[in-house]
């Protein structure tokens, strides 16, 4: 067995559908979502071909005999979605202290969790559930560190559901429509189109990182003006 052409298709989308089918694609969303090793899944490409694989395009993209049943996508997907995410916040409410807490893990790190803190502080938890299901590695960790945060379970149940029915649906059924608009560029536009759509899901987030650093940076040269006014101040005084 050839181990580094299996590492490489661990990684390739098109690999895992062709080998795996539809009951591999749905085990790796749940492996993605609830299992902490799996962040590096490429759920986005891999939901948005699985979806052209189950259109008329199937064939000219994975071959002769691999269309899948987009029935059992539109369920199995956001069902091992939620699912996985419920698993990584119970991980969070029973491990996550000890596993955030361990200063030699370079994986699970305490600052992951004053991050997300933040996180939730700035969109509240429902949209900070929500929007981390378009973002790669933030929607695995993001569960179990809403779980060490003791973010209610019922909260998290409503808004996980509704993240990821939003986030494999979406995926699915834009490879399922323009699976044929999709099939003679999909190895070298399906990244862009990807990483295009994760941007705008996470474009709120970028307005609001800006809107904070400005205000930041306003609220520095307020202070900065009033030390000032401030040290004259006190430099005339001294002089009378």
């Amino acid at each position: 067995m050839d181990y580094n052409q299996l590492a490489v298709n661990l990684l390739d989308a098109k690999s895992l559908i062709s080998s795996l089918g539809a009951i591999g694609l749905i085990a790796i969303i749940f492996a993605e979502t609830g299992l902490l090793v799996g962040f590096f899944f490429p759920g986005d490409s891999l939901l948005i071909i699985a979806g052209v694989a189950a259109s008329n395009a199937a064939s000219s993209v994975l071959g002769d005999g691999t269309k899948l049943p987009i029935g059992v996508l539109l369920i199995g997907a956001p069902v091992a979605a939620v699912a996985g995410a419920q698993l990584g916040h119970l991980i969070g409410v029973k491990a996550g202290p000890k596993m955030f807490d361990k200063p030699e893990s370079k994986i699970f790190r305490r600052e992951y969790v004053l991050k997300a803190e933040e996180y939730f502080n700035k969109f509240g938890p429902g949209k900070a559930v929500v929007l981390a299901r378009f973002m790669p590695i933030v929607r695995t960790f993001l569960n179990p560190v809403a779980g060490t945060l003791e973010m209610p379970a019922r909260t998290f149940f409503l808004w996980n559901v509704i993240g990821g029915v939003l986030w494999t649906e979406s995926m699915l059924l834009i490879g399922y429509f323009f699976g044929d608009a999709l099939a003679p560029v999909i190895d070298k536009y399906l990244i862009p189109a990807v990483l295009l759509i994760v941007l705008l899901s996470v474009s709120p987030i970028l307005i609001e990182v800006l809107r904070e650093r400005k205000k930041k940076k306003a609220g520095g040269a307020e202070a900065v003006a009033e030390d000032g006014e401030a040290v004259q101040a006190g430099g005339r005084h001294r002089r009378g």
